[in-house]
């Protein structure tokens, strides 16, 4: 079971707030017959693959492996297949530690379009301070395990793998609960409510898609969609952006409003980019449209 290579960091991954060095592993194989054996961790939502909204959630893994096969993601992961292909997820976990070198590795589903760092983060924390447990698992407003949206110990897992291996004689086609029953876990409800949600069906990709316009998260899904279609890794002030768009519009003129956000976003590059560059160009912006505007409101040729 090789996996094959590990393809280059770029850059390094941001870090947990908490700085515990983890790994991940994130299971993106399976026949999806539910939708018709449809390329799953492909699917986009809100303009983003299903799985490159789980790597973006998990992006402060040391290292990230990717059990299934070979596709374009948003930033560079190791590469794993579990023998034979097809064989369920004890055979693809086992592929994926491998690779794994840290004691604490998440495990993911590649079909989470609703995971995020904060609750990656939480799940980190939470087996921080479990003493004496294997894991920690997410559990649905139902209550029940989702053991794919969830934290181990890499060593507890790799044990309990080689018992079951010994004890039939192979991995493939056994369920997962097989290995999650027998680990001491510890259990996180949900802290966003829909992080543990996963898309099986095409009814649960159209939930997923409903549920961010209806909950109002069009913008923020946007605007990061947009960062890593543009490659931008900058957090910027966006009610700033947004006041100076609406400004520029009441200000000079409605067409101005883009065109301004624009310019500004031109000149902080020039300036040598980052948050600062952003702020000071959109700092001068607003004070241009504000005298523009007092001065078309005043009639006075001297204002």
């Amino acid at each position: 079971m090789t996996p094959e290579p590990r393809e280059p960091h770029d850059h390094p991954s941001p870090r947990s707030p908490y700085e515990q060095p983890h790994d991940a592993v994130v299971l993106a194989g399976g026949a999806a017959r539910r939708l018709g054996g449809a390329d799953k961790p492909g699917l986009p939502v809100a303009g983003r693959a299903l799985i490159d909204r789980v790597l973006d959630a998990c992006a402060g893994a040391a290292t990230t492996v990717v059990v299934g096969p070979r596709r374009p993601t948003a930033r560079p992961v190791a590469w794993a297949r579990e023998e034979p292909p097809g064989g369920g997820p004890l055979p693809a976990l086992f592929a994926g530690l491998r690779e794994v070198t840290a004691d604490v590795v998440l495990v993911l589903a590649a079909d989470l379009p609703f995971l995020s760092r904060t609750t990656v983060d939480a799940l980190l924390a939470a087996l921080r301070g479990a003493e004496g447990a294997d894991g920690v698992v997410l559990t649905d407003s139902d209550g029940r395990d989702q053991t794919l949206a969830a934290t181990y110990r890499t060593e507890a897992l790799r044990q309990h793998l080689a018992l079951i291996a010994a004890e039939h004689g192979t991995l493939s086609g056994l369920p997962l609960r097989l290995l999650t029953g027998e680990l001491a876990l510890r259990r996180l409800p949900d802290p966003t409510g829909q992080a543990s949600f996963d898309c099986d069906t095409w009814d649960d990709l159209s939930t997923a898609r409903a549920r961010i316009r209806e909950h109002g998260g069009v913008l923020d899904e946007w605007i990061t969609a947009a960062k890593a279609e543009l490659g931008i890794e900058l957090d910027v002030d966006m009610r700033m952006l947004l006041d100076l768009a609406r400004d520029a519009a009441h200000g000079v003129d409605r067409p101005a409003a883009p065109l301004t956000t624009f310019l500004v976003g031109y000149a902080a590059a020039t300036a040598g980019g980052g948050e600062q560059a952003v702020a000071e160009a959109a700092r001068r912006a607003s004070a241009l449209a504000e005298r523009w505007a007092k001065e078309a409101e005043s009639g006075d040729p001297g204002a």
